[in-house]
């Protein structure tokens, strides 16, 4: 059961797009108060668990800390930061009493969720202007499925989505594109995908191309796809500002910008030095910043990454005005107070002062950017989604983005962003999967390898063991850092049998995705939403549920020759390794150590379930999926979605087939 209850006036986000009808009086659940703002306080028995926050820090848990729904460009992800990229209002309590909580706010809105006082979870926002929805249900499984029929269908990608790809931030010519595609080719692993960074551009300016270095991009773009590669090309939030710019041009005509309180363009300093943003809360602007992303399309490319859309701001005049006048301040001070200067310094890029310096006009009134700061990122890929059903309605295109709402998720997927080369972050990146899912991101993934700093092999090895599960599969890295494609290191077979692992699974991953997304249902679950009267599966945080069929269970720890795992029921553990080598070995219920090599792949098949396997290839278009095998338990039967992979008929009857298991592998 779904109740609405409406506070003040609230923004209306398009984040809920099922008809729920606004209820009386005020939620059973908690107590709020409106005296100062709004908060929502509830005293949480000892054994509650709450789950969701989608993008968030830490556990997959959230008891025990802050968190703060800010969207907010911080590269640096240690567990003391309580505003990520995104701002995904949806949580879960589950215990005695289950139920769910979303705040439909798009500012800044704070989750204390056992951090100022262990029992008392207390949500708070400085004004009283939101839709609260509550939710009721049997378990945390099915009040996220509830969520999700309301949220509307998660964005489905093409199948070649479903590859393996290749980013570093610093290919600049179609020279460092060609060497990573030969360097993945001429070893023998699997590639789908180069992801072109900022350097692509002319003057880091959107839909434009380095006249030098791109040319004749459309047939650069039909010779990287003649050897199965796919161009996915990145599109930032800011606008340059500079005159003979088409794009420039056209926004400050029609006031597609947004604009200060005087009325004039807001300027900030992104990439490109001076930039305007796209006003993609105003329709009209909205329409048209999503009709630019035809420029590259009309010349091959088939998707895109939207990034920098917080959006992100290094300084505007106005800081960088009150930085200087710090500096005149400081000049002449014995000693000179350095502190003050850094403070000054440290608050410039992505200042809340900023914030509150820019407006929307959203159906004629003015909307000050801070009131509605954590919807940026959702509008500008909305507006790229809405101009692909526009430009070719039947095709699918790939797209995610970095900044993100509840709602977004009908238009893209999503990376987690500028992560680190730390081993902790292979552990959050597991344990955000199944909490994205929750508010309805499916497709998803992180920097395998991690973004920024020097990575090492192992790590390497160890994080693309786990990307093999996630939807989005792409190593992505810092210029600077060490480069960190597959080819860099030695021994590249051991790469090569870890991502051939992907495409051998991709029938298998392609089709729970799908069902995933077409029933609102969770493509990653945490092991007590399967197993909801197992005390054990409960406190289980490092292995995920994919599927119906499997559990994963990656190694995240440095030098670790294997870990402990805990089966809820009796289970296969398959070990992938190269050379298409798997081995086998059936594991009763109950706790385990397993040895897993650098270059494997492990996961689990529950009793009496099956998975379909696919010969390895080169790309997902050249895989065979006629001739699958099964690998699992004898007479376990496996319902196969499959369709084109490219156009959106989903509902047809003849995507499913059955395979059945006749014999052991």
């Amino acid at each position: 059961m779904i109740r609405k209850y409406i506070f003040g006036k609230p923004f209306h986000t398009d984040a809920v797009i099922a008809k729920v009808e606004s209820a009386d009086g005020i939620p059973s659940y908690g107590t709020i108060s409106l005296a100062e703002g709004f908060s929502f306080a509830y005293k949480m028995e000892q054994d509650d668990i709450v789950y969701g926050l989608g993008e968030a820090n830490r556990g997959l848990n959230k008891r025990g800390y802050c968190y703060i729904s800010d969207c907010t460009d911080d590269p640096n992800h240690t567990e003391d930061k309580r505003s990520l990229y995104a701002a995904h209002n949806f949580i879960v309590v589950s215990g005695k009493v289950n139920f769910g909580l979303f705040f439909d706010y798009p500012s800044k809105l704070t989750f204390d969720i056992g951090y100022t006082r262990s029992d008392l979870l207390e949500v708070t926002c400085e004004e009283a202007h939101l839709a609260l929805y509550v939710i009721e249900g049997t378990d945390a499984y099915d009040i996220a499925k509830q969520f999700r029929s309301i949220i509307g269908r998660s964005y489905i990608p093409p199948k070649f989505a479903f590859g393996f790809g290749q980013s570093r931030w610093g290919y600049k010519t179609k020279e460092d594109f060609r060497k990573a595609a030969e360097g993945y080719r001429k070893n023998g692993i699997p590639l789908d995908m180069i992801y072109m960074d900022i350097d692509y551009m002319e003057g880091y300016k959107d839909f434009t191309l380095n006249k030098e270095n791109f040319s004749d991009f459309p047939e650069f773009v039909k010779e990287m796809k003649d050897q199965g590669v796919r161009l996915v090309p990145i599109i930032d939030a800011g606008v340059k500002v500079e005159d003979g710019y088409d794009i420039y041009e056209e926004g400050v005509k029609n006031r597609y910008f947004c604009q200060r309180e005087d009325g004039s363009d807001f300027v900030a300093a992104v990439w490109p030095g001076d930039t305007h943003f796209p006003d993609v809360l105003n329709e009209d602007a909205r329409k048209w910043f999503g009709n630019k992303y035809r420029i590259l399309i009309d010349q091959g490319i088939e998707g895109f990454w939207n990034d920098m859309n917080e959006p992100a701001i290094f300084y505007s005049k106005e800081g960088m005005e009150e930085l200087k006048a710090v500096i005149r301040e400081c000049v002449d001070e014995e000693p000179f107070p350095l502190w003050k200067l850094e403070e000054k310094l440290n608050g410039l890029s992505n200042s809340p002062k900023d914030y509150k310096r820019f407006y929307h006009n959203v159906n004629g009134e003015r909307i000050r950017h801070d009131k509605v700061h954590n919807l940026f990122g959702c509008y500008m890929t909305r507006a790229a989604g809405e101009a692909f059903q526009r430009i070719a309605p039947e095709k699918r295109f790939l797209m995610f983005s970095r900044s993100s709402y509840v709602g977004m998720h009908r238009y893209g997927g999503i990376w987690t962003g500028d992560n680190k080369s730390w081993w902790s972050h292979i552990l959050l990146n597991l344990k955000m999967m199944p909490s994205l899912n929750m508010c309805g991101f499916l497709y998803t993934g992180a920097d395998i390898g991690g973004f920024g700093a020097d990575t090492t092999r192992d790590l390497v090895l160890r994080w693309l063991a786990l990307g093999v599960f996630t939807p989005l599969m792409r190593n992505h890295s810092a210029i600077g850092t060490r480069e960190q494609e597959c080819y860099q290191f030695e021994n590249t077979e051991d790469f090569c049998g870890i991502i051939e692992t992907r495409y051998r699974l991709v029938p298998y991953l392609y089709s729970e995705y799908m069902k995933a997304a077409l029933h609102d249902d969770l493509y990653f679950k945490p092991l007590v939403f399967i197993y909801p009267q197992d005390e054990f599966a409960r406190g289980v945080e490092d292995q995920m549920m994919i599927g119906n069929e499997i559990m994963i269970a990656p190694v995240y720890t440095q030098n670790a020759k294997g870990r402990y795992v805990y089966l809820p029921e009796r289970m296969k553990f398959l070990k992938f390794s190269k050379h298409g080598q798997v081995t086998e070995e059936l594991l009763e219920k109950g706790h385990h150590y397993v040895e897993i090599a650098l270059h494997e792949v492990p996961l689990f098949i529950r009793d009496g379930k099956c998975i379909p396997l696919a010969n390895a290839a080169s790309t997902v278009e050249e895989l065979d999926t006629a001739r699958l095998t099964l690998a699992g338990f004898e007479g376990a039967q496996y319902v196969l979605y499959e369709d084109d992979g490219i156009h959106k008929d989903y509902e047809n009857p003849r995507n499913y087939r059955t395979l059945v298991k006749s014999s052991e592998m």
